[in-house]
């Protein structure tokens, strides 16, 4: 055992060792940058370095383009805050913070460039939540997506596909797990048409709740001091707008130099 872990530990450096040299191949740096953040790259991409190297090179571009030094504000998505459709809870039961979608609360946005700045906001938001003291570059968040008295106004399944394809293509190995909760029958065509933009590892990553063995095992593994009184926990439910966090910088990022 102790041996097997030895050469995974030695392969897992050599990996990193040429990820960071395949990046400078590609004129840009790791510097700066923890190694478990870069192995999150590494994993996304089945520890193929120059794989990974491209995933991010291309992740630190998005952020110079999409990002602020400072974090998204409030106040370049307050449209979608206005919502009150995003809580931010936690931590769960193994230590993950866990951003809840209010599905019923949502409806396509008409600017897709300040949505897509608000899954940003959010999703930053969420995973800087989950850090405690620095920063090591792998943590991660749960999602939940209650689904409950949506209407046909509320369904949005490209905001969906670009919720989903942010986490992987620049937030690779953040996602913990997803729950979905109160699907109607409905909303199952439209769920299977967001399935063909997931990639394998992303649906083996969500748990359809359905049955009351898991709504039972879902109660169970985010814990009641984490879950919301309205879905069985203790929690008081808290706006993502009205979370208070000490750290005022994007996550993971020393700089926005590509």
């Amino acid at each position: 055992m102790r041996a097997k872990k030895i050469m995974e530990e030695s392969q897992e450096l050599a990996a990193l060792t040429q990820l960071k040299k395949s990046v400078e191949k590609l004129s840009s740096s790791t510097e700066g940058y923890e190694d478990p953040t870069l192995m999150r790259f590494l994993v996304a991409r089945s520890m193929d370095p120059n794989k990974a190297a491209k995933m991010f090179v291309d992740w630190r571009k998005w952020r110079a383009s999409m990002v602020p030094p400072t974090g998204i504000p409030d106040l370049e998505v307050k449209d979608e805050l206005e919502f009150k459709k995003i809580c931010l809870q936690g931590p769960t039961k193994s230590g993950h913070p866990m951003v809840l979608v209010i599905t019923s609360k949502h409806f396509p946005a008409k600017d897709q460039a300040k949505f897509k700045k608000f899954c940003v906001y959010c999703l930053d938001k969420t995973i800087a939540s989950g850090i405690k003291g620095k920063e090591v570059g792998d943590e991660k968040l749960v999602a939940v997506i209650d689904l409950a008295n949506i209407t046909y106004k509320n369904l949005d399944a490209r905001g969906l596909i670009t919720a989903f394809q942010f986490l992987q293509s620049y937030y690779p190995e953040r996602l913990e797990k997803c729950y979905i909760l109160h699907m109607p029958g409905f909303f199952v065509t439209v769920w299977k048409f967001v399935c063909r933009f997931l990639e394998k590892a992303t649906q083996e990553k969500i748990v359809i709740v359905t049955s009351g063995e898991e709504q039972r095992k879902f109660e169970e593994e985010i814990g009641v001091e984490a879950l919301p009184e309205e879905y069985g926990g203790q929690a008081k439910l808290t706006l993502i707008q009205d979370v208070v966090l000490p750290q005022t910088t994007p996550v993971a990022i020393p700089n926005n130099n590509v």
